[in-house]
C-alpha cells in the first residue's frame, strides 16, 4: 500500500488537490440524480436531502473516518467531523452570497429543514457533554457514542414523520406570501425535466456510481490530509478541523450551490443539515473502529470547542430561518454574514488551542 506519509508534500497536496476536484464535479452531478428521484418518487426533497443527498455526499467524512480511525488518527477523525460540521454552516453561507438574489432563509418554504438545524444542535451538544464529562466503554464502543448513534436514529425517524407537515405558511418580510411554495415546485419540475426520459433504476445506478467516486477521492482526501498534517507542522487537530474538513465538504459545497442556483433550496439546506446529523453518528464508528479509549475521553479543549462552535453556527441558522427575514448585506443574508464573522473568529481560537 502507497505510504503518503513519506510521499513528498507536493506529491501529496497534489493527490489531495485532484481527489477535491473530482469529488467536486461528482457532487454537482448528483444533485440532478436526487432531485429526479424526488420527482419520480414523490419523496419530498427535506427527506431525500437528509437520507439520499446527504447520505452520498457524507461518503468522503465516512471514508476518512473510518480511515483515520482504523490507522490510529483519532483526532484527525473525531476534528474532520467537528471541523466539517462548522464550515458546512458557513457553506451555507457563500452559497447564500453566490446565489445573491434574496437571503436564503428567506426562501426556504419547508419548515423541516429548521427541524434538522436543531436535532443537529441537540445532537452536538451531546457529543460535547461526553467530551466534558468523559466516556466510558461498553461492547467496545463509549457510553455517549451510543448515545450519540441512538440520538441520530431518532432524529431521522422523527424528520422522516414530519414530512409533509405545514406548521407554517411561507411568507416573505413578514406577510404571508404563497409563492414561495409555487416557485419551489415550480423549479423542482423544471429540474426534474432534465432527467425525466431516465428510468428510477437508472437514476439508482447513476447515484450509486458517483456516490463510489466521491468515497474513493474521499479515502484519498484522508490519507494525504493525515499526512499533511504532520508534514505541514499544524498537527492532527487543525488540519482535520480545517484542510480535511473542507476536502470532505467539497461535495456538499457543488450539491447545494448547484441545488440552490436552481431554485431548489430545501434540497439545498436539507443536504448540509443531513450530512450534520450523520456526523454526529460516525462519533460510534470511530469508537468501534478505533483502538484504545473511548474517542469522547481522548478528547480535549480543541474538540469541544469546536463542537461548541458548530452549535452556534447551526443555532445562528435556525434563527434566520425562523425570522425569516430578507435583509441582505454584501448580498447576503444578515444571519450568513453572522455565521463568517463567528466562523472565522472561531478558526482563530482553535488555531490556538492546537
Amino acid at each position: 500500500m502507497f505510504n503518503f506519509a513519506q510521499a513528498n508534500i507536493a506529491v501529496n497536496l497534489s493527490i489531495f488537490a485532484v481527489a477535491a476536484v473530482i469529488v467536486w464535479f461528482a457532487g454537482a452531478r448528483i444533485t440532478g440524480y436526487a432531485n429526479a428521484i424526488s420527482s419520480k418518487t414523490g419523496v419530498g426533497q427535506a427527506t431525500i436531502g437528509l437520507l439520499l443527498l446527504g447520505g452520498v455526499t457524507s461518503l468522503p467524512e465516512i471514508g476518512a473516518t473510518v480511515t483515520s480511525a482504523a490507522t490510529g488518527a483519532s483526532e484527525l477523525a473525531i476534528n474532520n467531523l467537528f471541523g466539517s460540521t462548522a464550515i458546512q454552516v458557513a457553506i451555507l453561507a457563500i452559497v447564500d452570497q453566490l446565489t445573491g438574489r434574496k437571503a436564503l432563509t428567506s426562501v426556504i418554504p419547508d419548515p423541516n429543514v429548521m427541524l434538522q438545524g436543531g436535532l443537529n444542535v441537540l445532537l452536538l451538544a451531546i457529543a460535547a457533554a461526553g467530551m466534558v464529562v468523559g466516556d466510558i466503554s461498553v461492547l467496545g464502543v463509549g457510553v455517549w457514542a451510543w448515545i450519540c448513534v441512538a440520538g441520530y436514529a431518532v432524529s431521522v425517524y422523527v424528520l422522516s414523520r414530519s414530512q409533509g407537515r405545514k406548521p407554517w405558511v411561507a411568507a416573505e418580510r413578514g406577510k404571508v406570501d404563497h409563492r414561495l411554495d409555487t416557485q419551489q415546485a415550480k423549479a423542482q419540475e423544471e429540474a426534474g425535466k432534465k432527467l425525466a426520459d431516465r428510468s428510477l433504476a437508472n437514476l439508482i445506478a447513476w447515484t450509486a456510481g458517483l456516490g463510489f467516486v466521491i468515497l474513493v477521492a474521499g479515502y484519498l482526501l484522508s490519507r494525504t490530509g493525515d499526512a499533511l498534517s504532520e508534514q505541514s507542522g499544524l498537527g492532527g487537530s487543525f488540519m482535520g478541523f480545517v484542510l480535511l474538513a473542507f476536502g470532505t465538504c467539497l461535495p456538499e459545497f457543488s450539491t447545494t450551490l448547484t441545488a440552490a442556483r436552481a431554485g431548489l433550496y430545501t434540497l439545498a439546506v436539507s443536504d448540509m443539515q443531513g450530512t450534520n446529523l450523520i456526523h454526529v453518528g460516525l462519533i460510534f464508528v470511530i469508537d468501534l473502529v478505533g483502538a484504545g479509549e473511548p474517542i469522547l475521553s481522548q478528547a480535549g479543549a480543541f474538540s469541544v470547542f469546536g463542537a461548541l462552535l458548530g452549535i452556534a453556527l447551526t443555532a445562528l441558522f435556525v434563527i434566520g430561518m425562523a425570522e425569516r427575514d430578507d435583509k441582505t448585506i454584501l448580498h447576503m443574508g444578515i444571519d450568513s454574514a453572522a455565521v463568517l464573522v463567528c466562523y472565522f473568529a472561531g478558526l482563530i481560537i482553535l488555531f490556538f488551542l492546537r
